[in-house]
């Protein structure tokens, strides 16, 4: 299977796919006990859809969010089951992200996977350190992916 990367969110972008306000939750015809709502976070409008067409076509409610800010806003309003984080964001990043919702009461805590393009090296221990369950290099392959979402929406959150 192909990797995520820049060039498959550019091709769906190009192709006639529904419009990212398409992605926000959303009632549906399954009872949403049974969906896992994720939040996307990144900055790249591509990016961000090409990961929401592949969870919604895996059963998954999605919103996306495109700074730091609207990510927290966004996780506070709506509590996701889990947050796809992008480090390099605009108004406060990935980072930034994880500090101010790991303030947030412990019991509250939501389940977030880092998925950055940045290096590895230095970023990965950073952001487990700062309560990120799990740190993927995008590109990212689909099955890794889902397995990744999968595993961390059955592990212990740190602080809960």
């Amino acid at each position: 299977m192909l990797p995520l990367s820049h060039s498959l969110a550019l091709a769906l972008i190009l192709s006639s796919s529904p419009s990212e306000e398409h992605f926000k939750f959303q009632e549906s015809a399954m009872p949403t006990a049974q969906k896992k709502r994720i939040l996307i976070a990144d900055d790249d409008p591509g990016m961000r859809l090409a990961l929401a067409i592949r969870l919604r076509s895996n059963n998954f409610d999605v919103s996306c969010a495109g700074d730091g800010l609207s990510v927290v806003d966004e996780a506070r309003r709506h509590a996701p089951d889990l947050i796809l984080l992008d480090l390099g964001m605009p108004s406060g990043d990935g980072f930034v992200v994880l500090e101010m919702l790991r303030s947030d009461d412990p019991k509250d805590a939501i389940p977030i996977i880092v998925l950055s393009g940045r290096d590895r090296a230095g970023n990965k221990s950073r952001a487990l350190n700062a309560g990120a369950l799990m740190f993927l290099q995008k590109p990212v392959e689909n099955s890794h992916l889902l397995a990744a979402i999968s595993q961390a929406l059955h592990m212990p959150v740190p602080g809960r």
